[in-house]
């Protein structure tokens, strides 16, 4: 345990060192930036010494597995973040007990959310997710659907329509990761211009996530950098 607990420790300077570096390069502090910690696959355990190390944004894509983790760690003070594709039977729970939502990309399932929502928690952090290159294999909403979507979700009660979140395809190369960035923030600055008050990017992850600081994410989710690999 105690070398497990080193080697999560060491893992996790290592990325608030690079979210450091990108976020000083591009003139931002680095609190402005929330390292959501992706803990799918991982034991409850892990993320007990995640949250010991500092880490307070936990992400979970299963529900059964979330749950789980969430009841063990009851006593942490934890947001939990849900950032995996969400299915029509399983909203309650997430409405219930989750604080944020990443991954949302139908009005249904919007409409699900808000009305399981309880009245005494309060409104629910959604962020759209955008597919930007078309990708069949991922989901999302296209840009050009995105406009009508978001009036729609901003519209319900107890949801508070945060941002935009995505998943681009794997690049190698940062000037080419920072294009797909740059394109979810000119979709939500267009959003902006057209009424909204977004305040939230959901981008980048354990490979990219410092190209997707350089072009303005305020929320990383990482989870292969600070973990390891999924057990």
């Amino acid at each position: 345990m105690l070398r497990s607990s080193q080697n999560l420790a060491l893992h996790l300077a290592a990325v608030r060192t690079r979210i450091a570096g990108a976020a000083s390069s591009a003139g931002r502090s680095a609190d402005s930036v929330t390292l959501l910690a992706v803990s799918k696959g991982q034991p409850a355990e892990s993320i007990r010494v995640a949250a010991s190390a500092g880490l307070t944004d936990i992400g979970e894509s299963y529900l059964a597995e979330a749950l789980g983790k969430m009841d063990a760690l009851g006593d942490l003070p934890i947001t939990w973040h849900f950032i995996g594709r969400l299915q029509a039977n399983k909203t309650r729970h997430v409405a219930e007990r989750f604080a944020w939502v990443h991954g949302l990309d139908r009005l249904k399932i919007a409409e699900r959310l808000a009305a399981q929502r309880p009245f005494h928690a309060p409104a629910l952090n959604v962020c759209l997710q955008v597919n930007l290159a078309g990708e069949e294999s991922k989901g999302g909403v296209p840009a050009a659907e995105v406009p009508d979507l978001a009036a729609a979700v901003a519209a319900l009660p107890r949801l508070a329509l945060r941002g935009l979140m995505c998943i681009p395809p794997a690049e190698s190369d940062p000037g080419r990761q920072r294009e797909w960035f740059a394109r979810l923030r000119a979709l939500r600055d267009s959003l902006n211009a057209g009424g909204l008050a977004l305040d939230t990017l959901s981008m980048g992850m354990s490979g990219d996530f410092e190209a997707a600081i350089q072009e303005g994410a305020t929320i990383i989710r990482v989870g292969t950098a600070i973990f390891g690999n999924r057990r």
